[in-house]
């Protein structure tokens, strides 16, 4: 199978994972009411575990192999202050899609990171990096599917099918990334800096708040499975 073809695979099942966590999102029944609560405080801290692992083992190593010290640590500032930029924007409109928004603005620039890795030889990378996309596609399709359906006038079916069309944004940015950043490593090891920033931010600003719940233990190992996980298979790929 081509590199083209294997980053349009990549991305779309990697994209594919934001409808899924909406189905069982949409499925999900689970009794009595304190095991559904803690269930889904577990999925929350799952998803966090899983950005961080991406973070800590795929996009700030590689970032950094192609930068100096001032630029990287610009670029990654400039991330965080972008996320929160726009926190603050979603908040004073009052949308009822803020998740969704996080979701999407690190799918993007990871799909385009895993694009210009391809190019660039770095397939290892590039596969770790689709795995955890996908893994925190997932939970972050299971809570905005709820954010959404808890306050918008959206059938289930209706958020769903709009989950699977964004998961498109997956193979686009990433053939963006093979064809048009293969030759600026510089620019691309910006972009993976620039997603880890923000990333960062979303994790301390808004996945950890939602993680916590008083007198339960198990939430909090949600994130330690999601980012092992992600540490497991940096070591298979690395191996």
């Amino acid at each position: 199978m081509s590199e083209l073809l294997l980053i349009l695979a990549f991305t779309l099942l990697a994209g594919m994972a934001m409808p899924l966590g909406a189905l069982i999102a949409s499925v999900e029944r689970i009794h009595p009411d304190w095991l559904e609560e803690e269930f889904r405080h577990s999925v929350v801290a799952f998803g966090g575990g899983a950005l961080l692992s991406a973070v800590a083992l795929v996009l700030v190593p590689d970032g950094m192999i192609s930068l100096s010290p001032l630029p990287a640590a610009i670029c990654f500032c400039c991330g965080g202050l972008a996320f929160m930029a726009l926190d603050v924007f979603l908040n004073r409109i009052k949308t009822p899609a803020s998740q969704l928004s996080a979701m999407l603005s690190d799918f993007i620039p990871e799909s385009l990171a895993l694009g210009a890795a391809f190019a660039m030889g770095a397939s290892g990378s590039a596969l770790l990096l689709a795995c955890l996309m996908a893994l925190q596609n997932l939970p972050e399709g299971f809570n905005a599917f709820r954010e959404l359906n808890a306050s918008s006038s959206y059938s289930r079916l209706r958020i769903i099918v709009m989950f699977a069309l964004m998961a498109l944004c997956g193979p686009a940015a990433g053939m963006t990334g093979y064809l048009g950043l293969a030759d600026y490593p510089s620019l691309v090891a910006g972009i993976m800096l620039f997603a880890s920033g923000g990333i960062l931010y979303s994790v301390f600003q808004d996945i950890a708040p939602q993680a916590v719940l008083d007198k339960h233990w198990a939430p909090p190992m949600g994130a330690v499975l999601g980012f092992v996980l992600g540490m497991v298979g940096h070591m298979a790929t690395a191996s």
